[in-house]
């Protein structure tokens, strides 16, 4: 008996472009969008997923099924795990001087990006702001470390900005991550003018209210590609990466690797290391190689 004589809907594919938490939103090729549920109340669903959906009504879907993914980006602190985009092409870290910023989480954040397989972009927002002698050498600092970087200021400079970050983000999909209060609101409306709108749209159709603040979203620029905006956060655990994976994630690290007396080498107290002998020569930051013992001294 053909499915429609038994009253089952076809599934069909879609994107998901809003994560509320347990409730998403979903986008099909024609460009209609539903509220969406994961069956089974599982929370394996990240912005960015292409899955299949069941129809409930003309209004709302139900998530069946994960398709394949090429990446997906996520942090950990031991005890909860949060998915924050996947099939991305690159994850752009936006920082600026004011308010502070972590340097620690821009090298958390690479690491992040180097687990998933996803190239990252440093942007240096609010150029415009005074006293930026630190946040200057922390993009020089990532830039000696193989990171592409851009400095920009949305807010003062808002046409110039826009070209600058139109070259890098046409025709890709990029994740916007960064601590709170570093400009990335700035940026999406720079780019994507009727983010607001569409924003006040996702919380009409889920009825969220104000609570759309905390989600992620994904926002079609108009030069082709997207871009996903996370919410700002201020610690990005890394306990889904291994010692090897952090230690090949950190570029300074990369030319060392290898030339330890011991395969398995964790670059701590082992004799023979070939990285603590960089540090002790000066070929690697002292201050990066206690970052690095740091992480997995924290590794549960």
């Amino acid at each position: 008996m053909e499915a429609s004589r038994r009253g089952v809907r076809a599934a069909q594919e879609a994107r998901v472009t809003a994560d509320f938490g347990r409730r998403y939103l979903v986008e099909d090729a024609q460009g209609n969008t539903y509220a969406a549920v994961r069956r089974g109340k599982r929370t394996d669903v990240a912005v960015g997923d292409v899955v299949e959906v069941t129809l409930a009504s003309a209004t709302d879907a139900v998530i069946e099924r994960v398709l394949p993914r090429t990446n997906l980006l996520m942090r950990a602190d031991g005890v909860r795990e949060k998915t924050l985009a996947a099939n991305v092409d690159q994850v752009a870290v936006v920082f600026a001087s004011a308010p502070p910023f972590s340097e620690e989480f821009l090298w958390r954040a690479l690491l992040a990006a180097h687990g998933a397989g996803i190239p990252p972009l440093a942007i240096l927002n609010k150029t415009d702001l005074p006293e930026q002698q630190r946040a200057r050498a922390a993009l020089a600092r990532l830039q000696a470390l193989g990171v592409a970087t851009l400095a920009v200021s949305a807010q003062a400079e808002g046409t110039a900005a826009r070209a600058a970050l139109i070259e890098r983000l046409r025709s890709q999909v990029t994740l916007l991550v960064g601590q709170s209060g570093m400009g990335k609101s700035t940026l999406l409306n720079l780019l994507v003018p009727q983010a607001n709108a569409r924003t006040q749209d996702f919380s009409r159709r889920l009825n969220l209210g104000r609570q759309t603040t905390t989600a992620t979203r994904w926002y079609a620029l108009p030069e082709g590609g997207a871009l996903i905006d996370s919410p700002g956060f201020q610690s990005f655990g890394l306990a889904h990466l291994d010692a090897r994976t952090i230690a090949e994630g950190m570029s300074d690290f990369t030319p060392y690797l290898g030339g330890c007396r011991f395969n398995d080498c964790l670059h701590l107290d082992e004799p023979g290391c070939a990285v603590r002998a960089a540090v002790e020569q000066g070929a690697i930051e002292a201050a990066r190689y206690l970052f690095y013992r740091d992480l997995l001294a924290a590794r549960p």
